[in-house]
């Protein structure tokens, strides 16, 4: 497995993530781990939405169209 050195962290920095570790059971390693992660699953929704968007613009310059999903919901719900 990779290893990540930061170096050059402010002391005020490293502190808040002691704290913020304490705070969740947790050492300073594996919260910094588990920030590390939760960004890149960030980064990686940010990746499917952007994705999802250009599709839906394609769809739009084609001249389709797609109904309101909650609308049919609701549609199917009522009867």
């Amino acid at each position: 497995m990779a290893q990540v050195l930061v170096r050059n962290l402010d002391d005020k920095i490293v502190a808040r993530l002691k704290k913020r570790a304490a705070q969740r059971g947790r050492s300073l390693q594996a919260e910094v781990k588990q920030i590390l992660e939760d960004a890149a699953a960030e980064a990686d929704q940010a990746e499917v939405w952007k994705t999802i968007e250009q599709f839906r613009e394609r769809m739009r310059r084609s001249g389709r169209t797609f109904s309101d999903s909650a609308e049919l919901i609701r549609e199917d719900r009522d009867q």
